[in-house]
């Protein structure tokens, strides 16, 4: 039987920050980002810079990410 532990905010920055990376936003954008994320604060308590970097990274992150799929299935479906 497998168990699940929760992560710490720390783990949950580092995995953040990893997946943005991967899919092409830049360094300190995504530094920043994971840090908001991994923190999980309500938008209320966010200044208005935070809840916009967090959405402009998201969204790069989301078209990369779609990107990413949409090649791979086409690999898949390759015959050759």
């Amino acid at each position: 039987m497998q168990q699940k532990f929760p992560l710490t905010v720390e783990e949950k920055q580092k995995l953040f920050h990893t997946q943005l990376v991967k899919f092409g936003v830049e360094y300190e954008k995504a530094r920043k980002a994971s840090e908001i994320l991994a923190l999980q604060k309500p938008d209320e308590v966010l200044t208005q810079e935070e809840i916009q970097l967090t959405k402009e990274v998201c969204k790069e992150w989301l078209a990369q990410h779609k990107r990413f799929k949409d090649l791979m299935s086409l690999l898949e479906a390759d015959p050759s």
